[in-house]
């Protein structure tokens, strides 16, 4: 395909943002909030801001913006996403959102200052910290703190496995700040699609309608150190034989809907004291519950309770929850989905409605105003993975996309006068 000089451009700072935190030898990045590689990618991106006009700021928790102002005490359109990895994973997940949205904004910013009554909004563009979770929990961190569904101060105090706290982690790379007061009157956000339906279906733009619901916990299992040759079995308190069956449980749960209806996995597993010869004394564990229905998840959490129970009894140990993070599914605002269907089509792009069954910002920022929510599509679905891919044509489809949904949002699209 013919690329024009924004597709050039965009592509130019893409392939110098993929070397920040790259894992040698492999397409992937790691590059966990706060890291080093992180701090790296943030001061580099904020310096791409600053060349096209945008003033910096940071917020208490880390989030990063890049600010547009056309009209001076005009309230603003948002749109990012988030460039935080999880360990050894892809480059396109949230960062394709962060940079596809920079570049939407500065294609429009010479536009809007000569012309500045083709919009009633200023622009803004977001990188969110934390959005993955990797490093810690829980995830969309920044979001969350943001518009107001967890604390600064909780979230602030958070530690990673080595103790260090997201105060002091912000801190060390320089990206704690004290901006406040961003006036948001709709958000955008785009994303690799993290599933192969899309490019199965041969759609090039995903219109996301709704997320799925989820639950997720953070389970403590707590048994008795022991010998591990010596004890006799019914004298063993095992908190790994408690926790293995745990994640059992957790699978079976599939069996009793119908396919499709519920994914469950267990991303994480900490066991102590990890010793050769030591019967485990504590596991600490994630489990999560993901569902189109709000319904099956109610029904899975049921299940899952009642499992916790038996093992409890079966294998002699406790079990905690420790933490619990869960949202029910929702749908994105009907008028923002037309809104990006029309832009699709105008553009004679291939587009179809989608559900999210990952997580994003905007499942936080929907909530707050009115939100568009879109995809490109990943080859295979393949996502968290350094095999994750999505093709220079459906970058740029993607871009142009979120050029024409932005500009419609400054011009007032999606919000009710008063």
């Amino acid at each position: 395909m013919g690329t024009t000089e924004h597709d050039q451009a965009f592509l130019a700072d893409w392939s110098i943002h993929s070397q920040f935190g790259a894992v040698s030898g492999t397409n992937g990045v790691d590059r966990q909030a706060a890291t080093v590689a992180d701090a790296e990618q943030r001061r580099w991106f904020a310096e791409q801001l600053e060349a096209h006009g945008f003033s910096v700021r940071r917020d208490a928790i880390g989030n990063l913006f890049g600010l547009l102002e056309i009209h001076p005490g005009e309230p603003y359109v948002l749109t990012g996403s988030h460039m935080d990895s999880q360990p050894t994973a892809g480059r396109f997940d949230g960062a394709y959102g962060v940079m596809a949205s920079a570049h939407a904004c500065f294609r429009l910013a010479r536009e809007l200052r000569e012309h500045p009554e083709r919009a009633k909004f200023n622009l803004a563009v977001v990188d969110w910290f934390n959005e993955e979770g990797s490093r810690f929990k829980p995830s969309m961190m920044g979001s969350s703190v943001f518009t107001g569904k967890l604390a600064l101060e909780e979230a602030l105090a958070t530690r990673d496995r080595a103790g260090v706290t997201v105060s002091e982690a912000l801190g060390a790379i320089d990206e704690l700040g004290d901006f406040t007061g961003l006036d948001v009157v709709s958000y955008a956000e785009i994303h690799v699609q993290q599933a192969r339906s899309m490019e199965e279906e041969g759609v090039t733009i995903g219109l996301v309608s709704a997320t799925w619901a989820a639950h997720k916990f953070e389970f403590r299992v707590l048994g008795e150190q022991s010998h591990s040759g010596a004890t006799a079995l019914e004298d063993r308190k095992d908190a790994l034989l408690g926790a293995a069956r745990l994640v059992v449980a957790a699978r079976e749960l599939l069996d009793e809907f119908a396919p499709g209806d519920l994914h469950t996995a267990c991303g994480e597993f900490n066991v102590y004291p990890n010793s050769p010869v030591v019967v485990a004394s504590e596991v600490s564990l994630l489990i999560d519950l993901r569902s189109p229905s709000a319904e099956v998840i109610a029904r899975a959490y049921e299940l899952l309770m009642q499992a916790v129970e038996r093992i409890c009894a079966q294998d002699r140990v406790r079990i905690e929850i420790v933490s619990e993070h869960s949202w029910d599914q929702n749908p994105y605002q009907e008028s923002g989905v037309k809104l990006a269907e029309s832009v699709a089509d105008e553009l004679d792009l291939t587009s179809a409605r989608v559900l999210t069954v990952a997580g994003h910002d905007s499942t936080n920022m929907k909530d707050q105003v009115p939100s568009v929510m879109l995809f490109v599509p990943s080859v295979n679905g393949v996502s968290h993975n350094l095999d994750e891919f999505t093709r220079d044509e459906d970058l740029l489809h993607g871009v142009d996309v979120m050029t024409e949904v932005v500009r419609r949002l400054a011009a007032g699209a999606l919000v009710v006068e008063a």
